[in-house]
Formats: structure tokens, sequence, C-alpha cells
């Protein structure tokens, strides 16, 4: 009992912990480019780099943020990432030339980079399997409700005109960052197995995930949910719907708002129909909504409707991701945790986020010249993405085992065991 108070306490201060991440994240992540390329007068060069250099710095970070959170605990290397972060945020706010510029975005990139496996082990550590679904849709629930709320009241702090403003903001980052490792450093997490509590054949944890078909083949998918969705959200999809649909600015505002709204509103109803459904049937499910979704993006920019026509199927569209993402949330975070082996939780959370950042990197390079000009080959290409998740999915599904797949069922056969167990008991006694 003690063990699962202490259990629930910690993954309250893990929730409280993404939510603060998020919101300071919100503060400046839609503020960048115009941040470097125009109050500080750097150029639009540079403000791209900007934005390439956290992919990059991102990429070389997770596969030894794996290595740590195996070996050290996800705690230690959550605390340092949140430091590294911090001084990489209060340094952006008073960076003037472009070398300080694209040397605090690293520094900021690199530690946000290394939060999100560090999060994802701590929830698995505190969470029993029965509960680990609800454990992530809570995250990704306060994940958009943050970032929602700190882009909402940092659009109202900043002043293109007054340098000193987008310097606040990014000391309020800063301090969310700091404020976060006083609420983390509070946390008691239980004992767990680590890479030196492990079997000597897991201490190749690199050969061995790779050499795991299951993690393969959700890696495979997980490029392809996140270059097909979350790769095109502000780079190809916006540029095709203010070139081929006439959005203006306002209304893809509106659009994303919908996207946010739809997964604070939808999540915790998703959750209780994904709970008892296949992991890999509801993943196939997402890739035929998103299929329905750019359905919609092509009606709002090859269609011959009326401009609000055309304005709502775009709005339409990221609203049914957003369904799609909250569908996600509890399905595939706790797949790549059931995957894992035991003390390796941390090796397989960073292998994923790496490749949701490789797709985050290439997705945008890939969608955005065809966004702006090849409307209709961008359209068919990512409907056949979409599609392409539900064949993946439907593959994937023969390769998990029961508990990975339908993990309800074992508990289930667990309850009915213990329940005849007691009953017989109380007849012989």
């Amino acid at each position: 009992m003690n063990v699962t108070r202490d259990m629930g306490a910690a993954m309250r201060r893990i929730h409280v912990g993404n939510a603060l991440s998020a919101f300071g994240l919100g503060f400046t992540v839609p503020y960048l480019y115009v941040y470097v390329a125009q109050v500080r007068g750097l150029g639009a060069m540079t403000a791209g780099l900007v934005l390439a250099v956290f992919a990059v710095a991102a990429l070389i970070v997770l596969p030894f943020a794996g290595r740590a959170i195996v070996r050290r605990g996800p705690l230690p290397v959550l605390l340092a990432a949140l430091v590294t972060a911090a001084l990489g945020a209060l340094s952006l706010g008073l960076a003037g030339s472009a070398v300080t510029v694209l040397a605090s975005a690293a520094a900021l990139g690199a530690g946000q980079a290394v939060m999100q496996p560090a999060l994802a082990t701590m929830i698995v550590d505190c969470s029993p399997s029965e509960t680990r679904s609800r454990a992530f849709a809570t995250q990704f629930f306060l994940q958009n409700l943050g970032l929602g709320v700190g882009g909402l009241i940092g659009g109202h702090l900043v002043d293109t005109t007054r340098v000193s403003s987008f310097t606040l903001l990014f000391a309020i980052e800063a301090a969310m960052f700091l404020l976060l490792v006083v609420v983390m450093v509070t946390v008691r997490m239980p004992h767990v197995p680590r890479v030196e509590d492990a079997p000597r054949s897991a201490r190749g944890s690199w050969k061995q995930l790779l050499g795991n078909r299951a993690m393969v083949q959700l890696s495979v998918l997980g490029f392809v949910l996140f270059f097909a969705c979350y790769g095109q959200f502000e780079s190809g999809l916006s540029a095709y719907g203010v070139e081929a649909a006439g959005i203006s600015t306002s209304a893809l505002g509106t659009a994303l708002a919908a996207n946010t709204l739809m997964i604070v509103v939808a999540q915790f109803a998703v959750l209780r129909f994904v709970e008892r459904r296949r992991r890999s049937r509801v993943i196939a499910a997402v890739g035929l909504i998103w299929a329905v979704a750019w359905v919609a993006a092509g009606y709002a920019g090859l269609g011959h409707g009326s401009q609000e026509m055309a304005t709502a199927a775009f709005v339409s569209t990221y609203a049914l991701f957003g369904l799609g993402e909250a569908m996600l949330s509890p399905t595939v975070a706790p797949l790549v945790a059931d995957l894992a082996p035991t003390g390796l939780a941390g090796q397989y959370n960073s292998a994923f986020a790496l490749v949701k950042q490789l797709a985050l990197a290439i997705g945008p390079a890939v969608g955005g010249p065809m966004g702006a000009s090849l409307h209709a080959p961008y359209v068919v290409t990512f409907l056949l993405f979409s599609l392409g998740i539900t064949a993946l999915a439907l593959r994937l599904g023969s390769h998990l085992t029961v508990a990975q797949d339908r993990p309800w069922v074992l508990r289930n056969r667990v309850v009915a065991r213990g329940g005849t167990a007691a009953t017989s008991v109380s007849s012989e006694a």
C-alpha cells in the first residue's frame, strides 16, 4: 500500500512537470523565427538555422540519453536536461549575435529532447501496466494544455518593437524549467531494475533493440506517423492552406486551436474507447481518420466551393488530426514500454524519441516545398502515407503478443483466477 501511495505521489509530480515544461515551451516556440529574424535582425537564414539546430542537437544527444537513463535512472538525467534547457533559454533571450543564438538554441534543443524519454521512463516506472494508458493520456493532455495556454499568454506579452519583451519570455521559460527541477527533486522514484540488475544479454541494448522485430516495426510505423502528421503541421500543411486554399493567418490560427481543443476535449472520452481495443487496430484506425483529414484538406485547396467551405474543411483537417493524436497517446507510448525488456525502458523510449526527431526534421523539408507549390501531389502523397499507417499497424499486430496488443485480456484472467482462488479458500475455511 505504501508503495502504491508513493507511486501515486510521484506520478502527480511527474504530471505537474509535464504541464510546466509544456507551458514554458509554449511561451517561446511559436515566436522563435520572428525573434531571431526580425527582433534580433539576424535574417531568415539564421532563423532557419536555429530551427535546424534544434533538430540536430536532439539527434546527437538522444542515443546517449538512452544509455544514461538505463544506467543512472531517468530522474538524474531529467534534472541535467532541465538545467541545460534553462541555461539555453536564458542565454537565447540575451543573445545578440548569430553564434550565441545558435549555441543557445543547441543547448535548449538538447535539453528539450532529453526531457521527453526521461519523463516517459518515469511514467513507466511509476505506473503498473493496467494504468499506463491513462497515465500517458494524461501526460499528452497536460502537454497540449500547457502549450496552448503558454502560447496564448506569450502572444499577449511579446512586442516585436521591444527586445526586452522577448527576453522576458525566455526568462519565464527558464524559470519554468528551474521550477520543474525543484518539483522533480522531491519525487521518490520506486526501485526498478537498471542495466546492472538485468541479465548480461541485455547489456548490448542497442543491438538487442535492433533485434526486436516488433520494436523495429513500431519504429518504422512511428516514423511514418510523425512524418505524415506532426511533420506537416507548421510547414507543409500550413503552406498548402495559404497557397492552395487561400486560408488567412487568422484562420490558420483557428485551425491550430481546433487541433488543441479536440485533444483537450476528446482525450479522456477517447481513452475509454481505446483501453479495450487492440492497440494495433487503434493505430490502424488512426491511419483511416487521417486519410479522411487529407481528403478534407484536398477539398479545401482543390475543390470549387466557397471560401467559407474551404476554411471549414481546412479547420476540420486539423481537428481530425487532433482526434487521431488523442487515440495514439494512450496507445503508442505504453506499447513502447511493453516491448522493452526489464531495465531497458529508457533505451527504448530514447530510440523512439530519436525516430520522432528524424521524422520532424525530414517532414517539413519534404512537405514545405510540396505544400507550397505541388498541391495535388502533396495531398495524394500524404493520403497514401496515412493509408500506409493502417497497413503497417495491421502488420505490426501480427508480431505482438497478447500482453502487448491486448493487455486487458491478461488483466481479466488474473482477476478471474484471483476470484476463483479466493472462493476456494473461503469454502475450505
